[in-house]
């Protein structure tokens, strides 16, 4: 009997497995990872839409959710035993690392950190290339080359139509 994989690269087998069945459900497959020791394991996936604003409805999460669990019992030699399946989204603690991230927060009050500081403001836009924001001083454009992360900031009283 061989071995089972450690958690990373339990995690980096599911992620190649489960990428296919998220892809069909019309959403992006953001990261796997397995914890927790074999009889209490937790396998934690996490989707988001593949890309532009807006936000994972909830019967899209059942509908994946119902998919990956299928397809997790499948692969039964790849997961063998029980496990805690939690299929989630990002949420808005994301740190904004990558264009797409920047993208799904088109709309959204953010704060970068850059080589020369840290500015906030509206994401109008992004692209493999810049960042666009309206911050209090104007429109300001960046090279994501320059941008180290990213933070959406919670706006407790902004209306569903996103004027403040």
């Amino acid at each position: 009997m061989s071995p089972s994989p450690g958690p990373h690269a339990l995690g980096a087998q599911l992620h190649e497995l489960l990428s296919p069945v998220v892809s069909g459900a019309g959403l992006f497959l953001e990261a796997v990872n397995v914890s927790g020791a074999a009889r209490r394991r937790v396998v934690r996936v996490t989707v988001d839409l593949p890309d532009g604003p807006g936000g994972v409805t909830s019967d899209s999460l059942a509908e994946v959710s119902r998919a990956v669990s299928q397809r997790l019992d499948e692969a039964e030699d790849l997961l063998a035993g029980s496990y805690l399946l939690e299929v989630t989204t990002p949420g808005v603690t994301r740190p904004l690392t990558d264009p797409r991230h920047f993208r799904r927060a088109e709309g959204r009050l953010v704060t970068v950190a850059t080589d020369t500081g840290e500015v906030s403001g509206r994401v109008l836009g992004a692209d493999e290339r810049e960042l666009t924001l309206a911050t209090a001083s104007g429109t300001v454009s960046l090279p994501l080359s320059e941008v180290a992360r990213g933070r959406i900031d919670v706006e407790l009283n902004r209306s569903d139509d996103g004027q403040d």
